[in-house]
């Protein structure tokens, strides 16, 4: 067969995939580490030109231009703390970083080329290696977060997991998408979620180790990440901000019990039941119980507060303490109390969550010194405090009292 007739059965195979819709073939068959190692290589490729046949609205990097088609995906993520991955947080540290600090965070904030390219120019940083932002590259998207594109765009190729049956999704728009198994591997996520052996450290445990507390524990056997935080396929990542997620996490009891003459102890054990890493996975959230002595007449008093976490300095040089659960493991916290009798008082156990909890140390250290950062990191910076400060929330409530006492 000659060389002529071989290249033209292959140019109409190719056209007979696009006009019946089919999927791109993806190539022979990587295994998903190594495919994994192409999809996240850094530093990211820009996308480059797009094809000349794609319209306007293919050729986006938009989220919105996404959710054109894939509205429920779209509505989803849009609720989700990826889309808010550039949020005051972090913008009015940009500021003050130079572009190889601000890269290093971007690289999961907003990792596309693109991303990096308008935060230069944003900043005056130099350009990217890879030049100014195109022209078709909306303004707005290094603002928008983890986009859709950063996980399903390479070189205007789409790449996502197999369509399931039921989808009715047609797969000839722009060009037809490439299918990978690496979409329902927890080790998709591991590029932002787990930090390599050499990444940054303090007491010597890795800032992001979620993917390999996962590997460690019982649940990695029959549960992915995605099974969790993704479930049915939705773009959701719930987490340690959303209270139906953290009350599956955790089983809570708590018991009072005498431990000498006029002393007693308030109980708490809280075990790690449903999440498959620590409880909280690292650093920033705290998991606050607040004791408090309710007496007879309904009168409360507060008797102290301890905290499930990993607390670190805001230089995060040093660890303060480590009350971390591991997956499948419990901890016990102990209040102690003074009381001259048993009759008539209880004790409450609040939960109480606050997902951002070192970013809120963090923007209050930097808030003291306020006149020194630049005029424009300030209202970003005041934003970023309010933020952290209304996403905290009681997660459960919990009451006890002395064996052989009852309720009035």
């Amino acid at each position: 067969m000659t060389t002529l007739r071989l290249a033209g059965l292959a140019l109409v195979a190719a056209l007979i995939a696009l006009l019946a819709g089919c999927e791109r073939t993806p190539p022979p068959t990587p295994d998903i580490e190594r495919f994994l190692a192409s999809h996240w290589a850094e530093p990211m490729a820009p996308q480059g030109a797009p094809p000349a046949s794609f319209s306007a609205l293919e050729a986006s990097l938009s989220p919105q231009a996404c959710g054109q088609c894939h509205t429920a995906q779209w509505q989803d993520w849009q609720t989700s703390l990826h889309s808010r991955s550039m949020g005051p947080g972090l913008r009015w540290q940009l500021h003050l970083f130079d572009q190889g600090r601000a890269n290093r965070c971007l690289r999961c904030h907003a990792p596309l080329a693109e991303q990096k390219a308008l935060a230069a120019t944003e900043h005056g940083w130099p350009a990217q290696a890879s030049g100014p932002p195109p022209a078709w590259v909306e303004p707005t998207l290094a603002h928008q977060g983890l986009v859709c594109a950063a996980c399903h765009v390479r070189g205007h190729t789409r790449y996502g997991p197999a369509p399931r049956a039921s989808s009715g999704s047609s797969a000839s728009a722009h060009g037809g998408f490439v299918t990978a198994e690496a979409f329902g591997d927890s080790r998709f996520c591991a590029h932002c979620h787990q930090f390599p052996p050499d990444g940054p450290r303090t007491a010597g445990k890795l800032h992001e180790d979620t993917v390999a507390q996962w590997e460690a524990s019982g649940m990695a056997a029959t549960q992915s990440c995605q099974s969790c935080h993704m479930p049915d396929r939705r773009h959701l990542w719930r987490g340690i901000h959303d209270p139906e997620t953290t009350r599956r996490a955790i089983d809570v009891q708590l018991a009072v019990v005498p431990v000498g003459k006029r002393r007693y102890e308030a109980q708490a054990t809280v075990r790690n039941v449903g999440a498959g890493h620590h409880f909280p996975t690292y650093m920033v959230p705290k998991v606050e119980l607040r004791f408090a002595r309710i007496d007879r007449h309904g009168r409360r008093s507060e008797l102290g507060r301890q905290s499930i976490g990993w607390t670190v300095d805001t230089a995060i040089t040093r660890e303060i303490e480590d009350t971390r659960i591991p997956a499948g493991q419990s901890r016990r916290f102990v209040q102690p109390i003074d009381a001259a009798t048993s009759d008539g008082w209880s004790v409450e156990l609040t939960l109480h969550v606050r997902p951002g909890e070192h970013y809120e140390r963090t923007f209050r250290d930097s808030l003291s010194r306020a006149g020194q950062l630049p005029q424009a990191a300030r209202p970003l910076l005041r934003e970023a405090l309010q933020r952290v400060q209304t996403a905290e929330y009681e997660l459960m409530r919990l009451s006890g009292r002395p064996p052989g006492t009852a309720a009035n």
